[in-house]
This record gives C-alpha cells, sequence and structure tokens, in this order.
C-alpha cells in the first residue's frame, strides 16, 4: 500500500523559523483574523494543508490556525538547539579543564623529574671528579713507590761500592808468627 507524501507529511514535527514571531490566523491570508502569535522556535503541527503562501498548522498551545509557509523549517530553530548546544559547551568546558589540570600535574611531575636528572647529574659530576682525583694520585703514589724503591736500591749499591773501596785499602791482617806464645 502506497501513502501519497501528503498523508505521510500529516502531523508532522515542524519549527517555526527564527524571525521575533508571526500572527497566526483564521484563514490562508492576512485578509483572516489573528488568533494569536507565535514565537520564533515553537514547535508546530504540520497538519499538511496548503493554500496559496499558508500553511495549516497546530502550535504548541493547541490552537489550528495558519501561517505563511516560508515560516515552517523542518530542522530545529536555535532556539530549540541553543540549550542543547549550552550543555555540550559546559561539557566541553568541563573536559578542558580536567585537561588543563591534567596537563598542569604533568608539567609539575616534568619539572620535578627535571630537578631530579639534575641533582642526579650533579652527582654525577661529583663522583666523575673525585674518581679521576683518586685514580691520578694512585698513579702518582705508584710513581713515588718506585722512585722509592730505585732510590733505596740505589743507596744500598752505593753503600756497598763504598765498603767495596774501603775493605780494598784496608791494610790486611798479618799472620800472626806461630812460634810466639
Amino acid at each position: 500500500m502506497l501513502l501519497s507524501p501528503s498523508l505521510l507529511a500529516a502531523n508532522q514535527t515542524r519549527y517555526i523559523s527564527d524571525d521575533v514571531y508571526i500572527y497566526l490566523h483564521g484563514g490562508a491570508g492576512t485578509q483572516f483574523r489573528i488568533l494569536g502569535s507565535i514565537e520564533a522556535g515553537q514547535e508546530v503541527t504540520s497538519l499538511n494543508e496548503t493554500q496559496g503562501d499558508y500553511s495549516k498548522i497546530i502550535d504548541h498551545k493547541g490552537r489550528e490556525g495558519w501561517i505563511q509557509s516560508k515560516m515552517l523549517s523542518a530542522k530545529p530553530s536555535l532556539r530549540v538547539k541553543l540549550p542543547a548546544i549550552q550543555a555540550e559547551l559546559e561539557q566541553t568546558k568541563t573536559k578542558l579543564e580536567a585537561a588543563l589540570n591534567s596537563s598542569d600535574s604533568n608539567a609539575q611531575e616534568l619539572s620535578q623529574v627535571k630537578s631530579q636528572l639534575a641533582a642526579a647529574q650533579k652527582a654525577l659530576d661529583s663522583a666523575s671528579n673525585e674518581r679521576d682525583s683518586a685514580k691520578a694520585k694512585l698513579a702518582s703514589m705508584q710513581k713515588n713507590e718506585r722512585f722509592e724503591m730505585w732510590k733505596q736500591g740505589g743507596f744500598i749499591a752505593a753503600g756497598g761500592l763504598l765498603l767495596g773501596i774501603i775493605l780494598v785499602y784496608l791494610p790486611k791482617p798479618q799472620r800472626k808468627p806461630k812460634n810466639r806464645w
């Protein structure tokens, strides 16, 4: 069973376009009595009857009347969209604030890690300097030890040489004659 587009369009929700307000007339034209006004953005029900430039509707108060067809829109007006957009904006602001707070906390953590890294770098530099100093002292001590050993060896050799020379020039002991008593 096929339904005509006019039957499908009957009793559909429509919105008054975003003018300040429009008049609801008792018939299809401005010559008919004004039944009231409808504010911009109000939800209305289209009855899918048109005559000329006018469409028949039922407004949010349940009044049946005619308005200019160009004032009907299938899309919700800003009046309907605005609260949803504001709610979404608040959610976005909340998420942004949470992200910024998270970013601030991450920045603080990063700063703490940087200061810890700087302290560790200082400690490493100090330890490296102490190690280099200790290596230099050790090398100096080893060098001094070798020098002392050579010096002592030189003294011993010089002492032996002197003793040898002295012994050569010492008078030789004479043997005592055996016939003496």
